[in-house]
């Protein structure tokens, strides 16, 4: 819109542009051709004065007012007072002061019964008389009309040219980006070998689409290289971890009692270990967009109750209850499995460091679902929310068992890879953890333009 905007400005800064300097010039034309000749008709009757005084002068205004030389001449020969001598004029117009300035004024002519507009110019006599000479400009002052006439059909054809191109000129530009936009769109939610198509033109989209083709190459070369690394991390990791957790665990049952304390602790810390490796990959995993396409499409509302049932007994034993708030059905395409770890932590976290009741809730917010739990705990202060929402972002460093500080963080990039964001807020009282998903179809979506 604003492009298109700009050219219907510039189109109509244009037209009348054009416009108002022809009118301009064709005026400034017809003046200057009117005051010479004015000037021409003066200074051959100041030549003719000169010669012979105010008689002659008075013979030659007479002579040519009779014979109309020429036809549109205007000629006037007052006395200091102003009474007519000689001429085509009844009387002296008031308009008309003696000076060096040609002015238009409206009369009429003697042996003519209309208006017409006059280009004249008033000079004095060394012996006090006053002389008007100038010409009609009745058909120069029609074609200016009709000039401002076409002006204001020109500008209405300029107002109407103009919107046409500025609406060609947007329709061209969407047409053009439309497969950009439409691709970036498509590996924005998965689809990482789309690329735009090349058109025949070599100019400035062609150079887009080059360069948006190049670095999508490069996202996908580095997708697949982090795809292999994260693979590779988990298994070389998680291998040796669990052969030692099972080396611990036979040693627990052979070693004295007086030891099996330690070994249990190593145990738990071998636990837990694997569990931030599991956690970091995850969030690497999904941060990159990997996992895109396995989204299926689900009903949210069935999904919050499934979680609800998993969580309902643990929430029990801490005599804490777990419930979620009735709600239509939400089906949307979403990665169930992170999605639900995802909301699994946030329950997790409310055990640990909330109270009250915890609450499951969803809701549509326009192309928006909104997932969030809410407890009725102390919260987390206003200053420290964005701290908490980061990798290993642990708020409680003092307790050994507060965990790696990875739970919000993968809810954080859960929320992204739904083309969504995840964020913190007062429950008055209590903690309100919510994530914002885009909802979109498994066709791609549409386009922003």
């Amino acid at each position: 819109m604003r492009f298109a905007s700009l050219v219907f400005l510039l189109q109509v800064a244009a037209g009348v542009g054009l416009l108002l300097v022809t009118r301009t010039v064709v005026h400034r034309q017809i003046e200057q051709a009117e005051s010479a000749r004015a000037d021409v008709l003066r200074d051959d009757l100041l030549f003719t004065y000169a010669r012979g005084g105010v008689p002659a002068l008075r013979d030659a205004v007479q002579m040519r007012g009779r014979r109309m030389i020429p036809t549109d001449a205007v000629l006037l020969l007052a006395d200091a007072q102003g009474r007519p001598l000689a001429g085509n004029l009844t009387h002296w117009p008031d308009a008309v002061t003696v000076g060096d300035r040609h002015v238009m004024v409206a009369l009429v002519r003697s042996n003519h019964v209309s208006v017409e507009r006059m280009w004249v110019r008033a000079t004095s006599l060394p012996t006090g008389e006053r002389l008007l000479t100038g010409g009609v400009i009745e058909n120069e002052t029609r074609v200016l009309g009709f000039l401002k006439r076409a002006a204001a059909i020109g500008l209405l054809l300029a107002v109407l040219f103009a919107g046409v191109a500025a609406w060609l000129a947007a329709w061209m530009v969407r047409r053009r980006l439309r497969g950009t936009v439409a691709t970036l769109v498509a590996v924005r939610q998965g689809d990482l070998d789309r690329r735009v198509p090349a058109g025949p033109a070599k100019d400035a989209f062609a150079a887009l689409t080059e360069a948006t083709n190049q670095t999508l190459d490069r996202v996908a070369l580095l997708v697949r290289e982090l795809k292999i690394v994260t693979d590779s991390l988990a298994h070389d990791l998680k291998s040796p971890l669990t052969r030692q957790r099972a080396a611990l665990e036979r040693v627990a049952m052979l070693v004295e009692e007086k030891v099996q304390g330690d070994v249990r602790i190593a145990l738990v810390e071998g636990e837990r270990v694997l569990t931030i490796v599991d956690a970091a990959l995850r969030i690497a995993r999904a941060e990159a967009g990997i996992g895109m396409e396995t989204f299926v499409e689900t009903d949210l509302y069935d999904e919050l109750q499934a979680i609800a049932e998993i969580y309902g007994p643990i929430v029990e034993e801490q005599g804490r209850v777990l419930r979620v708030t009735p709600a239509p059905a939400i089906v949307t395409p979403v990665h169930r499995e992170l999605l639900a770890q995802s909301v699994g932590n946030l329950i997790e976290n409310s055990l640990k460091y909330g109270a009250g009741v915890i609450t499951l809730a969803i809701e549509a917010d326009g192309t928006d679902v909104i997932l969030s739990v809410a407890d009725q705990g102390q919260g987390i202060p206003p200053a420290e929310r964005t701290r908490a929402m980061r990798r290993f972002g642990r708020l409680d460093h003092a307790n050994p068992n507060s965990g790696a500080g990875l739970g919000l963080a993968l809810v954080a990039a859960v929320a992204r890879l739904h083309d969504g964001d995840a964020s913190l807020s007062d429950g008055k009282p209590g903690l309100i953890a919510s994530m914002r998903l885009s909802m979109r179809t498994t066709s791609g979506g549409q386009l922003p333009i």
